[in-house]
């Protein structure tokens, strides 16, 4: 691959707004180490139990530690960091899919991989201080789950080229993390027209839509951009709401029921997600049905989507991570787009809103959810 520039890009960013800016990010864990105690999830993931337990120790804290690094046969044990962007249903079910994947080829190859899940909590200098402390910690790869976790992890991993395995960016190039020989990743880049066409097929009359997402996240740009130019080729007029925070996207939904718009569309943008849960029964209380760019809103509340399965998407990163770090990143592609076409309908949502969602039928493969509030 050829190196990119977003490397001094997002370093000089990094070190412009570590003081206050406030951004998404990803995160999770197997060992105790000294990146913020706060940012880590429980312990998961050994393989071979026997094997492990004669390996275990005690860091200086008293923690107890597998090794990692050692080797049997010629097969050497892994260490990992999977790095989340923020919190939430998606990015849980990704780190979860890669976790269970890493265990799998762990079993598979009989070796050990050792892996922590960390959560950047939405900051962006959270995240830098997890990467940091993974390149020095000396793991063999990197797994960063969403945009801007996969940007920081890349700046974090320029000088020692750590391979960075990242997961579920919409647009790796808007987020410019193509062509860097150490980084490649999965897409979960979304199919915006089919999407308004669901919206279209459901509500022919639509006379206004609402377009909601945040201008923080890369994920959400070219989707934007395709829908406006969607619905500037039909001649229907669409309003804009971004936000940043959960109260701004709170106070961004209230702006589109006041404006009286027939549905609302965002992409996979990880700030609106959070804070789906809050904003759902005031759209379905005004009956109008909100497309969104993945299951994980629908799961919230939202009323649809057309998406990749976000198992699936961990799996196949975890996949990835595994051949980079066993046979080289030569020949490998700067990322791989997963396969969507998977329609998920929250039933409640739509008994809520009076829909027959079985007007999807035949548009894919469709998937009856309820409202969990994850």
């Amino acid at each position: 691959m050829r190196k990119h520039n977003l490397v001094r890009k997002v370093a000089a960013m990094t070190a412009a707004i570590a003081m206050g800016l406030s951004l998404l990010a990803c995160g999770g864990g197997e060992k105790e180490t000294k990146a913020p105690e706060t940012q880590k999830e429980e312990s998961v993931g050994e393989t071979d139990a026997e094997s492990t337990e004669e390996a275990a120790g005690t860091d200086g804290a008293g923690t107890e530690t597998k090794a990692a690094g050692s080797e049997e046969g010629g097969k050497k044990d892994l260490k990992v960091a999977i790095v989340k962007q923020m919190d939430h249903a998606s990015l849980d079910e990704i780190a979860d899919a890669v976790a269970a994947e890493l265990d799998k080829l762990a079993a598979d190859n009989g070796i050990t991989i050792e892996y922590e899940i960390y959560s950047g909590q939405g900051d962006q200098s959270t995240l830098k201080q997890i990467g940091d402390q993974a390149v020095a910690d000396g793991v063999d790869m990197i797994i960063p789950v969403a945009t801007l976790a996969a940007q920081v992890m890349t700046v974090c991993a320029e000088e020692t080229k750590t391979p960075v395995i990242y997961a579920a960016i919409s647009d790796p190039e808007a987020a410019e993390v193509t062509g860097i020989d150490y980084v490649t990743g999965t897409s979960d880049a979304l199919n915006t027209e089919f999407i308004l066409d669901m919206m279209f097929r459901q509500n022919p009359d639509i006379k206004k839509v609402g377009l909601l997402y945040s201008l923080s996240e890369a994920n959400s740009q070219t989707p934007i951009a395709e829908a406006k130019a969607y619905l500037d080729a039909k001649q229907i007029p669409y309003t804009e709401a971004t936000a940043n925070t959960n109260d701004e996207v709170i106070a961004a939904a209230s702006v589109l029921v006041s404006e009286k718009v027939d549905a609302v569309f965002t992409p996979t943008d990880n700030v609106i997600m959070s804070a789906e849960l809050a904003i759902a029964d005031s759209l379905i209380e005004a009956g109008i049905p909100h497309y969104t760019g993945a299951d994980s809103f629908v799961r919230n509340g939202a009323f649809a989507t057309c998406g990749v399965n976000y198992t699936d998407l961990g799996t196949k990163t975890a996949d990835l991570a595994y051949q980079a770090v066993t046979e080289g990143m030569d020949g490998m592609e700067d990322f791989y787009k997963m396969d969507g076409g998977i329609i998920t309908v929250n039933t409640e949502t739509a008994e809520g809103l009076k829909i027959d969602h079985s007007v999807f039928a035949d548009m894919g493969e469709l998937v009856e959810v309820q409202t969990t509030e994850e």
